[in-house]
């Protein structure tokens, strides 16, 4: 049985649903821990601070898809993307799509994008770029190629000094994928990309937060 020394967990469609509503049973679980608990999620800093405060489990948070990661509430961010390389390839895209920006203003390492255009194009238009097109299944995201949830974790795991592979991660979308890819423990709710779920060690039978509370109980967390 794994034993978990610390817990990474995406924020939408993980411990959110659809509408992007916390499910308080999980946040209730999530508060009985007795672990460090880190929130991961492609957000903007200034949200995922909000959010974290309101969960109160943990003042670590990776946002942006790996770009920033912070670790106090009153502490600076920690920018590890480049969000130059990501403008670039926003004028590029624009060429050839109508785009939606969302929260530009306050992202410091990636853009952010409405979901209104062929993803696999796109991708193929930015093949050349140091980026990655990101679908969290809430936005696009265009991110510097150097920068992810997994070596964002790595990042902390040594700030922390506790094992990357001492951690359990949880979560939903593609963004996750390299996220689980470093981890000891990988859980997928039932909601979860397919390619999400083909990695992960446990998949659970309920969507996002009731899916968190039964990977919590299969840890024996909680």
């Amino acid at each position: 049985m794994f034993e978990p020394k610390a817990i990474a967990i995406d924020l939408d469609g993980t411990i959110t649903d659809r509408r992007r509503a916390l499910n308080l049973r999980a946040v209730e679980a999530l508060r009985k821990l007795k672990i460090p608990v880190v929130l991961a999620t492609g957000n903007a800093p200034c949200f995922a601070r909000a959010v974290a405060k309101v969960i109160g489990v943990s003042d670590v948070v990776i946002c942006e898809n790996g770009g920033v990661v912070r670790f106090s509430y009153d502490g600076e961010d920690i920018v590890l993307g480049n969000k130059e390389k990501c403008i670039k390839a926003l004028e590029e895209l624009k060429k050839h799509f109508s785009v939606e920006l969302l929260d530009f203003e306050y992202r410091k390492s990636e853009v952010c994008m409405r979901r209104n255009f062929d993803l696999q194009m796109a991708r193929e238009i930015l093949k050349d770029f140091d980026v990655r097109l990101l679908d969290s299944g809430f936005a696009y995201h265009i991110s510097d190629r150097n920068v992810s949830k997994g070596k964002a974790l790595e990042f902390i795991s040594d700030r922390l000094g506790i094992p990357v592979k001492g951690f359990a991660v949880v979560g939903d979308s593609e963004n996750d994928i390299d996220m689980f890819r470093v981890a000891g423990f990988r859980i997928a709710v039932a909601n979860a990309d397919i390619r999400l779920k083909e990695l992960a060690d446990l998949v659970t039978p309920s969507n996002d937060g009731d899916g968190v509370i039964e990977a919590l109980e299969f840890l024996r967390l909680i």
